[in-house]
């Protein structure tokens, strides 16, 4: 049997491993699935290379916006910004 992704989201912080002058260091993703799925998803989402790691952090009001004008489905990930 498959496992649900959930219905909450999962903020992830993407570093570039190659910081190449072209290409933001950071960037913030949210994730409508479980930590542990979110881990998988983002990085599969960023170019080769770069690692994952869960933030622990509430959304902005701003960015708790975004993910629900999106329509996001369970599973999928967005970028919210670059640093």
């Amino acid at each position: 049997m498959a496992e649900s992704f959930g219905s909450s989201f999962t903020i992830v912080e993407v570093t570039a491993d190659d910081l190449s002058p072209s290409e933001p260091k950071k960037q913030l993703w949210i994730a409508l699935a479980k930590p542990s799925q979110a881990l998988t998803l983002v990085p599969a989402a960023v170019p080769e290379g770069w690692t994952a790691e869960l933030v622990v952090q509430n959304l902005t009001e701003e960015q708790q916006r975004t993910p629900e004008g999106l329509n996001l489905k369970p599973g999928d990930v967005y970028r919210l910004t670059s640093k």
